[in-house]
């Protein structure tokens, strides 16, 4: 353990962030740089001894956070990083996008604010870059066999780096123009600056792996051609179909999946565009969905100038603290406020979208919405409750429904498909073609980015296995394995 008496001692204090007006007139990261060197170790002595850790439970990735919690404490970079990868291959990925589950599930938080788990991690692996501590790692010996991935978001890459270590030749598939997938255009820039997935994908083909941009497995390269090449597969294509919003008016212009305006703005970043073609300057932004992608939508508006931001959710406003019905280990539904959230616009919880209203050349301008609430267990609209609000761009961020199968990739296969829609696996991660696996989202379905990281080192396991008969890989998850909630 570290400090025996941290957690007695010292407070919970988390990562500073920049000023709300200072930092939407940029797109660099909201926190303030270094602001967690100066705190961090003091901040992982609270790391108590508990005896059974919990936070392994509420990540699917078992991490090893009492360890690396130690050595961080004791300042002893070089081994809290070796610690941290032992069992996670882009922590700074996670330290920056993930939801914390480990947190939740901290022993600590039974009573007191949690260790800060999600700062520790990122501040070891800042920390290892700085020293030049991160190396690449190729095989010994390569084994004759070769494997394609398809999708380059954190389950294909972790899949992809996996396998590479094992020796095998592994090609990575990514229909975008660069690689990355939903941490590329999906993440808005202030929550993780692409540089990090740059530095990742440089230490990659440092150690084999080769990338494969703008080609989408089904239309530019079929299925049979794929499995005549490669020894294995790996789908890994995520679950990128996003939930629509059937009413009257959807049709209108200025109505945007979030997954279409979002990548835009990433674009203007990468420099393919001086303005985005999807833009909110000037506008009135309704943000349909309150989870953490209607948050990124939110925090781009800001940053392109909208003149009002307005995210609607359909359920009530959670609370501050756990509830009753939700108690410790599990992963709680609080009231969250992101860094977007603190840079302004309101949020209206427990209305529900009736219809949208238009001008005379087909664009939006209003928003028609009515409060709802839950009785005997069905959501009914509240009469009288209705209203319009302005709106000259709105953005459905509801979630995903499932893998892409216009593409024709899940016909070509001939993979079979769960009651969920999701594509079906057995317990070694394989589908019912013969040498094809699934990782993901698109086994999962929508899921957190730790869980397509444990699922892309599983499911590399199984490929390894598949293909020289016996594997040394670790396998965190089983396909069956689901979040610690209630």
């Amino acid at each position: 353990m570290a400090d025996p008496k941290g957690f007695l001692t010292t407070g919970r204090e988390v990562a500073q962030t920049r000023p709300a007006q200072e930092r939407v007139k940029d797109w660099d990261e909201v926190y303030v740089p270094g602001s967690l060197l100066p705190i961090i170790s003091k901040q992982a002595g609270r790391c108590m001894d508990c005896g059974i850790p919990f936070c392994h439970n509420g990540c699917p990735l078992g991490n090893l956070i009492p360890e690396w919690n130690d050595y961080a404490y004791r300042e002893d970079w070089a081994a809290a990083g070796e610690r941290l990868h032992a069992t996670n291959n882009f922590p700074e990925f996670t330290g920056r996008l993930c939801p914390a589950p480990c947190e939740a599930a901290c022993v600590l938080g039974i009573n007191q604010p949690a260790v800060t788990i999600k700062n520790v991690e990122v501040s070891i692996i800042d920390k290892a870059w700085d020293a030049n501590d991160v190396k690449p790692q190729p095989p010994e010996r390569l084994s004759g066999k070769t494997v394609a991935v398809i999708g380059s978001g954190p389950a294909g890459l972790a899949a992809a780096q996996q396998l590479t270590r094992a020796g095998h030749t592994v090609a990575v598939y990514e229909r975008a123009d660069r690689v990355g997938g939903l941490l590329r255009y999906g993440i808005p820039e202030f929550k993780m600056e692409k540089r990090h997935i740059n530095r990742r994908i440089e230490q990659m083909r440092a150690e084999g792996t080769k990338f494969r941009t703008g080609v989408e497995i089904g239309r530019d390269v079929d299925a049979a051609q794929l499995r005549r090449r490669y020894d294995a597969v790996v789908i890994a294509a995520g679950a990128t179909v996003s939930r629509d919003l059937p009413v009257p008016g959807r049709d209108l212009k200025g109505i945007h999946f979030a997954m279409e305006y979002l990548p835009l703005a990433n674009k203007v970043q990468e420099g393919d565009y001086v303005a985005p073609p999807i833009t909110a300057e000037g506008k009135h932004v309704v943000v349909i969905g309150g989870g953490d992608t209607g948050a990124d939508c939110v925090g781009t508006a800001h940053r392109q100038g909208a003149a009002s931001v307005t995210q609607l959710e359909i359920m009530p406003r959670p609370g501050e603290e756990r509830n009753a019905n939700q108690p410790w280990p599990t992963f709680p539904m609080l009231y969250k406020v992101t860094s977007a959230h603190e840079e302004g616009g309101e949020r209206v919880y427990s209305v529900s979208t009736t219809h949208f209203e238009g001008d005379e050349d087909g664009n939006v301008q209003y928003l028609h919405l009515v409060e709802v609430e839950f009785k005997d267990g069905k959501l009914e609209q509240k009469p009288g409750t209705e209203r319009r609000i302005p709106a000259q761009l709105v953005t459905l961020a509801m979630g995903f429904t499932g893998t892409d199968r216009s593409n024709g990739l899940v016909e070509q296969f001939g993979l079979e498909l769960d009651e969920r829609g999701n594509v079906a696996r057995d317990a070694d991660f394989a589908t019912n073609v013969d040498g094809v696996f699934v990782a993901g989202d698109a086994g999962r379905g929508q899921s957190l980015i730790v869980w397509a990281i444990a699922e892309g080192r599983s499911a590399a396991r199984g490929v390894d296995h598949y293909l020289t008969g016996a594997s040394d890989l670790p396998a965190p998850i089983r396909p069956t394995d689901r979040a610690l909630t209630v």
